[in-house]
């Protein structure tokens, strides 16, 4: 179990290392360009080759990308759904480039369609999108709060997309704060034990990529991706304390998107303090799983 979190990329994608290593981050995400503009980075074979080098010397990875908040493979709207086709396209080929283990991004919205409209239309883009990018980098599907007729919120959802495509680089990566915002009771070992379950019957433990780990800003159900720093929110460390005690997560990188405790007065993003925390939560659990010595 790898404890990571999103690093910023300012400066040269393969600054991401440096930030990581003060975070005490083992695995990363980065955005490769700015996530609320179209178009990707031009990394030219000198960029490529640095970042490489940084990412071998630090010791840290798995990287992800996450993709652009833009794209949304459910619109009805060709020049959206166009743009949104290419530039994840563009994304996994930059992935590939670098040594990135895949692209997580969200599938969009269907915006009141129904998910049975475009259904199709995601599905098949996904299997182009896969033929024509590296085959060793992952077409990561993210789950949603259920916002606005977003799509993947419901684990079903998620596993008839993976169905679908019947690829074995078509994977997920599970929010825990959207996950709990769509009704999903992550906050209590009961809870964390019923939705991993579920997710078993319809994704497939081995197709989860990885974890966003976060903290929710709002109650049960709530339908609102509002991020909270772990232990601060609806969740709370018992139900991080649960989800890392269960086998589902014992293998899979986690990787905070916390609004960080301010310790600075800047707030931006995972800090040390987050990081160190789920590292505590890590060691409690697994210290709770060695069986105990018998006594001479």
């Amino acid at each position: 179990m790898k404890i990571g979190a999103h690093v910023s990329t300012a400066g040269g994608l393969h600054t991401a290392f440096e930030r990581a290593a003060a975070l005490g981050a083992e695995c990363i995400q980065i955005f490769e360009s700015a996530p609320q503009q179209w178009g990707t980075s031009r990394i030219d074979d000198d960029g490529v080759k640095v970042f490489r080098e940084a990412m071998e010397a630090s010791g840290i990875r798995p990287v992800f990308i996450h993709g652009k908040y833009l794209m949304n493979l459910a619109s009805a709207d060709p020049k959206i759904f166009k743009t949104s086709a290419s530039t994840l396209r563009s994304t996994m080929n930059i992935a590939g480039r670098i040594g990135a283990r895949g692209v997580i991004f969200h599938t969009g919205s269907h915006k009141g369609l129904g998910l049975e409209a475009v259904f199709e239309q995601i599905c098949h883009t996904a299997e182009e999108i896969l033929a024509e990018t590296p085959d060793d980098v992952l077409l990561i599907f993210e789950n949603s709060a259920g916002q606005g007729g977003t799509i993947g919120s419901k684990f079903e959802e998620l596993g008839e997309m993976l169905r679908r495509i019947d690829s074995p680089r078509a994977k997920v990566c599970i929010d825990t704060c959207h996950a709990f915002a769509a009704g999903y009771d992550v906050s209590n070992a009961a809870g964390v034990a019923a939705a991993m379950d579920q997710l078993d019957a319809t994704i497939g433990a081995a197709n989860v990529a990885a974890v966003h780990l976060n903290d929710s800003k709002t109650p049960l159900g709530a339908g609102r991706d509002l991020h909270e720093n772990i232990g601060e929110g609806h969740i709370g460390r018992s139900g991080f304390e649960a989800m890392l005690a269960h086998p589902a997560f014992a293998d899979v990188p986690l990787l905070l998107e916390v609004p960080g405790f301010k310790l600075d007065g800047s707030g931006k993003g995972p800090d040390r303090p987050n990081i160190d925390l789920v590292k505590e939560i890590r060691a409690r659990v697994a210290g709770a799983r060695k069986p105990a010595q018998k006594k001479k």
